[in-house]
């Protein structure tokens, strides 16, 4: 356990001093220390020790005995000293001490609205290309009929007859360190100092209203399923006067029928039969921005990747896009006619038997390679 410093010490002031001047002494440092002033670490513990150390030395009684005893001197007067003292009780002395917090600062201020999700289903060229997009929601808006006041028009909310439009009860209460002041929130008026007579019939005295609100929401290019937009401001509407909320959309985005996505790249599964294997030849093969002609090597084999550049979807919030990779099947006839089965017998009489190709990279590696986009 830390030792205790010297009352004086903390206060800074000397063993003859006054009690003006020690009350000058704790008025700035409590003003230094307190936490709705300072909030670097060690600012409340030093607030607490300015505290302690003011209680004993303010007391002509209790001052006598430390000046005499020391620290074993103030535990005298409790049978524990400040251990297990309240912090709140602090608060209490600060704002009775300096005029303190009042009780506009103390009763209920503005409150923020809620945050309000909403899941945006769109298709795949959608989220790679961006779009703009309607939708509707049910928020709450300040009511249009008392504008946020929640009385009634033409009438006014009251003073609060229990706090006087304070905010606040506050009862003094005497205890073995003396007199302390306790500020309890009311309870008639919720800490807001005033009191609705007459409510508004529009939002039951609520301040606002539920009501359908129509929204554009711009999606960027590139942006992927499940990320969040969030719009803010068009969340619920504060209360009090308080901010309102934000808006977070969802996006779900849909398959699409023959791509995939992999990062920004776009992946395209091309099946081409034996023949165009062994001889080579020309494809369209489709991209998001039309056909693209892809020239296929004689005695390609399958599973070979072929880029196409720049075909992929916009990096998101940054210049460029990615590539689009054809990912090459060389497909086997699972039927055959009596022409087509002659043919294959005659190819297959003047074929060497087959062999696999010479490769330094395993299989492995090339499906690595397929889902990293490199060659």
């Amino acid at each position: 356990m830390a030792k205790k410093r010297d009352y004086y010490q903390v206060l800074g002031i000397n063993r003859n001093a006054s009690q003006d001047d020690i009350k000058k002494a704790y008025r700035k440092l409590a003003f230094q220390y307190h936490p709705d002033h300072n909030r670097n670490d060690g600012a409340e513990e030093k607030f607490k020790e300015v505290n302690e150390a003011y209680e004993v030395l303010s007391n002509s009684e209790k001052r006598a005995a430390y000046d005499r005893f020391g620290h074993a001197g103030s535990y005298g007067f409790s049978g524990r000293g400040f251990e297990g003292f309240d912090f709140g009780g602090f608060g209490d002395i600060f704002d009775a001490f300096f005029g303190g917090a009042t009780g506009t600062a103390r009763r209920s201020g503005s409150q923020r609205g809620a945050d309000l999700s909403y899941g945006l289903t769109i298709n795949f060229e959608e989220a790679v290309f961006g779009c703009e997009k309607e939708i509707e929601i049910v928020r709450a808006q300040r009511c249009s009929v008392c504008h946020g006041t929640r009385s009634a028009p033409d009438s006014e909310p009251q003073r609060c007859p229990t706090c006087d439009g304070s905010g606040e009860i506050r009862r003094s209460q005497r205890g073995i360190f003396g007199q302390f002041i306790n500020v309890m929130t009311c309870s008639n008026c919720r800490g807001e100092g005033m009191i609705i007579t007459n409510p508004c019939p529009q939002c039951n005295g609520k301040g606002n209203e539920r009501v359908t609100h129509k929204i554009s929401v711009k999606v960027p290019a590139g942006v992927s399923d499940g990320m969040q937009i969030r719009l803010t401001g068009e969340g619920d509407a504060g209360k009090r006067g308080g901010r309102p909320g934000d808006l977070y959309i969802g996006v779900s985005v849909k398959k699409h029928k023959f791509f995939f996505r992999d990062a920004d790249n776009i992946i395209y599964n091309l099946p081409i039969n034996f023949a165009e294997a062994a001889l080579g030849c020309e494809v369209d093969v489709p991209t998001l921005d039309g056909d693209h002609i892809l020239k296929i090597p004689a005695g390609v084999q399958s599973g070979k990747v072929f880029r196409i550049k720049e075909r992929g979807v916009p990096h998101l919030n940054k210049q460029g896009r990615g590539d689009q990779l054809v990912c090459l099947h060389v497909v086997t006839p699972q039927s055959l006619n009596a022409k087509q089965k002659k043919l294959f017998q005659e190819l297959l009489k003047n074929l060497d038997k087959a062999t696999l190709p010479h490769e330094d990279r395993s299989i492995f590696d090339k499906i690595k390679d397929t889902f990293t986009g490199e060659n």
